[in-house]
């Protein structure tokens, strides 16, 4: 094939075709796959978020348990203080001072009531947790179970896909380069814009491949003699000849073959 600028524009064109062809089999290869990449990926996702839900519904409980310890150890505060008032009041030598202590023994009964009253509402929170990390914890296996088969399957079809994939894109890149940067450019655009990213297809049955717009025999005549470059006025794909078309089907059909 010659370089560039210097190849004539049956060379341009099959060129630009191989390309087409070659592009087209990585899109097969990758609609095999489908949507089971971003599948795994949301998955991975979702397992993560279940993981680090969990995580924190422990660090929570953990929290809660060392609140309950510190409420306890006010308990037994409060009950040493009580101990030593009710001692102290044994001795007192007027009302002032009794009833200074008796105000002392109420605060630390209230402290105590309030105390166990927290203990209780934290232990409720506590099973509240549990019951939500065991479930998050079925939802997480469930989840993961899942993304195994799914990570199967994706494994599955890259072993038999990614070599081929990896090849075709070489092969993509080196035609590529050896075309006219402005036909590339070209072909890039109208392949984005069209469906199925065909932007060059071969004439079929009188119309442009992959649409029902008839091509005007003049036209064809033109495109059989590979004289210029001609685009469908409708999809403003690039047109080939059926002759073009299947003797570079058969070149590509041969070098797929070695991949």
């Amino acid at each position: 094939m010659a370089k560039k600028e210097d190849a004539s524009v049956e060379q341009k064109l099959r060129a630009l075709y191989d390309l087409q062809l070659i592009d087209s089999r990585v899109d097969e290869i990758r609609n095999v796959r489908g949507e089971l990449p971003l599948e795994v990926e949301d998955l991975e996702d979702e397992v993560l978020g279940l993981k680090t839900r969990i995580d924190k519904l422990k660090t929570d409980v953990e929290t809660i348990n060392f609140e309950i310890g510190a409420k306890k150890n006010l308990i037994e505060e409060a009950k040493a203080l009580i101990k030593k008032y009710s001692e102290q009041q044994k001795n007192v030598r007027n009302s002032r001072e009794f009833n200074s202590i008796s105000k002392e023994l109420e605060f630390q009964e209230l402290e105590i009531q309030l105390a166990e009253k927290n203990i209780k509402e934290f232990k409720a929170q506590i099973e509240q947790k549990k019951v939500v990390i065991a479930e998050t914890k079925e939802r997480l296996s469930e989840r993961e179970a899942h993304l195994k088969h799914k990570k199967g399957e994706l494994d599955a079809i890259l072993a038999e896909t990614e070599k081929e994939e990896q090849a075709l894109l070489e092969q993509s890149e080196k035609y590529r380069s050896e075309i006219e940067e402005r036909l590339v450019k070209a072909y890039s655009r109208i392949r984005n814009n069209v469906k199925n990213g065909l932007a060059v297809v071969p004439i079929e049955r009188g119309a442009s491949g992959g649409s029902f717009f008839t091509i005007p025999p003049q036209v064809q005549v033109e495109i059989a003699s590979r004289k210029k470059i001609i685009t469908d006025e409708h999809s403003g794909r690039i047109l080939v000849d059926p002759v073009l078309a299947e003797e570079e089907q058969e070149k590509m059909q041969k070098l797929f073959a070695k991949l």
